[in-house]
């Protein structure tokens, strides 16, 4: 596997000397020469279309990527990911959160987690003892079982399970998830690889004295992989955690099992298999086909080339608000390093900061920034085709983003400068399904974007100082 510098490669300089000639170029001369470009620069996985006409890429772009991708060893890297090699050098472990959806092909773990979980699930949501589940973690443990529920649950029909999620030390978390709830009939998931995280141990201890005297293995369930520590701690159920599985990567596990019960079994079912879907699109697609490659490179060619130092996200589904937030941690804290694998200094950038919300709230918000700001911020729009209206307004704003105005009798400031780059991911309809592909396409995309720029994906050690430290000083007092 290539070990140099990213920017030692041959296709690296190729890039840069040809985004200097392309500067000069608008969106309005690329597709003013190019009536096909709609068609052209658009890509195809299971359930999701990715339209990147709109970004600043020709074929030669496209080539030039593409030639970095393979002097970078993609295909190799690739098959060691999903093979479930040790690619996790700094913590010798593997990233094989692909396991985890492989269906028939999952490892014996993981199925019998799977039928713990659904049956465990199903006695949840049939017998109805319980009226609120109440999940306990943060990062990972959090984000996404919180974004599964929030997209995929029902919509607050009678005597439907209510699932909440505190993930903030602060009281107030809890008391909010809290809020309404009777002790008799609440349960707990606490889910925490080590069973010591300060912010989810310390609502956890809340919780049990929330309960009372009641006993807390009825109202207990644990995610650990320290099962000892969890059952001394009252835990009735202890579902495992494998440290070949990262935390941002895992709500495909029994991480999820709070998102099954909001779901149901099925649902999750379909969901795992989504994210299956996009694995063999990955596994097997041509890299200028490749929809999770495309939109690595593409944002590659904008955060290094392009020189943009900020990406956002903005969903045209309310179902999909937490997107932004759940992306947050799985590309900045997976990407956002400073050091490559060998240890170096990097001296390119790596992980933009990612940020967004829905439209179109957000039209009323930051987009005066993204249409008129003194910087260009390339965007992903994701359009669920359920609302016309919604679709209208994404089109809308990624067209005003490319083309902009081109009226000199417009005063200064009604002059739009277009020129700013934006993809837009389709989905037909909001299903578990396409959620599971939906997310599975920017796993693999954070993937490759790390071994693109050398650098390990699969780490977080820049989390660790801040809790030290605040650990230091609460020992003081």
């Amino acid at each position: 596997m290539n070990t140099i510098s990213p920017t030692h490669c041959k296709a690296w300089a190729q890039l840069a000397t040809h985004a200097e000639s392309c500067k000069g170029v608008h969106l309005r001369e690329l597709f003013a020469n190019d009536v096909a470009r709609s068609v052209q620069f658009a890509a195809d996985a299971p359930g999701v279309r990715l339209d990147y006409s709109r970004q600043r890429v020709g074929a030669m772009t496209l080539r030039l990527l593409a030639r970095l991708a393979a002097e970078r060893g993609l295909a190799e890297w690739r098959d060691a990911l999903l093979s479930g090699k040790k690619i996790n050098p700094t913590e010798d472990r593997a990233a094989w959160h692909t396991a985890l959806r492989a269906g028939k092909a999952s490892p014996q773990e993981v199925h019998d987690t799977l039928v713990r979980m659904r049956s465990l699930a199903t006695k949840i949501r049939t017998e109805k003892s319980f009226k609120r589940v109440v999940n306990l973690g943060t990062g990972g443990s959090d984000l996404g079982p919180r974004l599964v529920a929030d997209a995929l649950a029902g919509g607050g029909e009678a005597g439907a399970l209510d699932v909440r999620f505190a993930a903030n030390v602060d009281p107030h978390d809890l008391a909010r998830a809290l809020e309404g709830a009777e002790p008799a009939s609440t349960l707990f998931i606490v889910v925490s690889k080590t069973f010591t995280t300060q912010e989810t141990m310390a609502n956890a201890e809340a919780a049990k004295r929330w309960l009372g005297s009641r006993k807390t293995q009825d109202h207990f369930i644990a995610v650990s992989a320290n099962t000892g520590v969890a059952k001394s701690f009252g835990a009735g159920e202890v579902l495992p955690m494998w440290d070949w599985v990262g935390g941002r990567f895992s709500v495909w596990s029994a991480v999820g099992l709070a998102a099954m019960c909001a779901i149901g079994a099925e649902a999750f079912d379909e969901f795992l298999s989504g994210a299956k879907d996009i694995d063999g699109h990955f596994r097997e697609v041509p890299l200028e086909k490749n929809v999770p490659v495309l939109m690595a490179l593409l944002g590659v060619w904008n955060a290094n080339f392009l020189g943009a130092a900020t990406h956002a996200v903005l969903p045209y589904s309310n179902a999909l608000r937490l997107v932004p937030s759940y992306l947050q941690q799985l590309e900045m804290e997976s990407n956002g390093k400073r050091i490559d694998r060998e240890g170096r200094a990097v001296d390119y950038a790596t992980a933009p900061v990612l940020w967004g919300m829905e439209g179109t709230v957000s039209q009323h918000s930051f987009h005066q920034l993204l249409h008129q700001g003194t910087q260009s911020v390339p965007v992903d729009f994701i359009d669920v085709a359920a609302n016309e209206h919604l679709t209208a307004n994404a089109r809308a704003q990624a067209d005003a983003l490319a083309f902009g105005t081109d009226d000199p009798k417009l005063p200064p400031h009604k002059q739009y400068p277009g020129n700013r780059p934006s993809s837009i991911l389709f989905l037909e309809r909001l299903t578990p399904r396409n959620l599971g592909r939906l997310i599975a396409l920017y796993e693999h995309k954070v993937f490759v974007q790390g071994v693109v720029w050398n650098i390990n994906s699969f780490d977080q050690w820049g989390v660790e100082l801040g809790k030290e430290m605040a650990r230091k000083l609460l020992t003081r007092r």
